[in-house]
């Protein structure tokens, strides 16, 4: 992808390594806007219309953050059961009319590909907020944005590194995204930890093999992660098993608390986590003594996540280059962490 402009952001698959080069300089950019040290209205009457068939948290309120502290306005629509999707109409149809209400769309949705044939309808940009267990490329850009700063920090680089994915790999659309992307790089060691049942699909596992990184698959934790400089947990994706039943043979199976990280890990491994994380006692697949951990980079990649969808909203209405000719100060008191 070199045109952004106008263009749907839909699958990882679209970037190349010199536009996701181009969206984080200027995430990076969009640093004090999101620190409330200054106020860009350059979106000032443009619509959001923020498209939440699934349930999520993060991800929809940091679409509407991002388009907010762009000047912008957000519609949304939460739930499938409120939507005329319920009664029948088809995603094309509801594209169509709603795409008229709007001059970009961020949709999540259960199904597979489905904001795909959304965005075939839209006759505005349409970026992916997450279909089923396909992709989450939103979420896999903040997370390579994440690592690589965290990476910088250290004085390393994203070629070279060693990543550990714990979990969930066959249902976790952010693991799905995140490797493809890295696949852009290059000498990207893979560990991939999870039960058998539950391991990384083949197509993903190929891509990675195609594009000559080294990957090892196990199902033990322990002995696995003491070379790793990035490990990415994720929980059981319990809505998309098909019996609750089946999710739970699963949960708790794979935990990291301080000892297990200590023990295990180097001093400096980098630990991240797409949230929500499952704090549930029979889950904990995160716990919570590790939460002032300096290498816990949960939180940091939450922030990132709102800079890189400033900047995929910036860049697809085209007013990337037009964000410092409509700031204006801060009114309000604000004390915010740095990003």
């Amino acid at each position: 992808m070199t045109q952004f402009q106008g263009s749907h952001i839909l699958s990882v698959n679209q970037l190349n390594l010199e536009a996701i080069q181009d969206i984080f300089a200027v995430a990076t950019r969009m640093t004090p806007y999101a620190l409330r040290q200054k106020r860009t209205t350059v979106l000032d009457g443009a619509i959001l219309g923020n498209l939440f068939f699934e349930p999520s948290t993060r991800t929809r309120i940091s679409f509407g953050c991002a388009f907010s502290l762009l000047g912008g306005k957000v519609n949304e629509t939460v739930g499938m059961e409120t939507s005329s999707l319920s009664k029948g109409e088809s995603l094309y149809d509801t594209a169509r009319v709603l795409s008229s209400y709007s001059d970009v769309i961020a949709m999540r949705h259960p199904q597979a590909f489905s904001v795909k044939e959304f965005a075939e309808g839209s006759r505005v940009p349409v970026i992916n907020g997450g279909d089923g267990s396909n992709e989450h490329p939103t979420q896999a850009l903040l997370d390579l944005f994440t690592i690589q700063k965290e990476l910088a920090s250290r004085g390393q680089d994203i070629s070279g590194m060693h990543i550990a994915m714990v979990g969930d790999l066959k249902y976790g659309r952010t693991v799905h995204s995140l490797s493809r992307l890295l696949c852009m790089y290059k000498d990207v060691t893979f560990t991939l930890i999870s039960p058998t049942e539950l391991a990384m699909p083949d197509y993903v596992i190929d891509d990675i093999e195609n594009a000559g990184h080294k990957i090892t698959i196990t199902d033990q934790l322990e002995g696995n992660l003491v070379q790793a400089d990035i490990l990415y947990l994720t929980r059981i994706q319990e809505e998309r098993f098909p019996s609750q039943e089946e999710a739970n043979k699963y949960r708790g199976k794979f935990r990291l608390n301080h000892n297990i990280y200590t023990k295990n890990c180097k001093s400096n491994t980098v630990i991240m986590h797409p949230l929500p994380r499952d704090s549930r006692e029979q889950a904990n697949e995160l716990d919570n003594d590790l939460n002032s951990h300096p290498n816990l980079a949960i939180f940091r990649q939450a922030d990132n996540g709102l800079l890189i969808r400033m900047a995929l909203f910036a860049l697809t209405l085209g007013v990337d280059s037009l964000l410092e000719q409509h700031e204006c100060p801060v009114n309000w008191y604000s004390q915010k962490a740095s990003i």
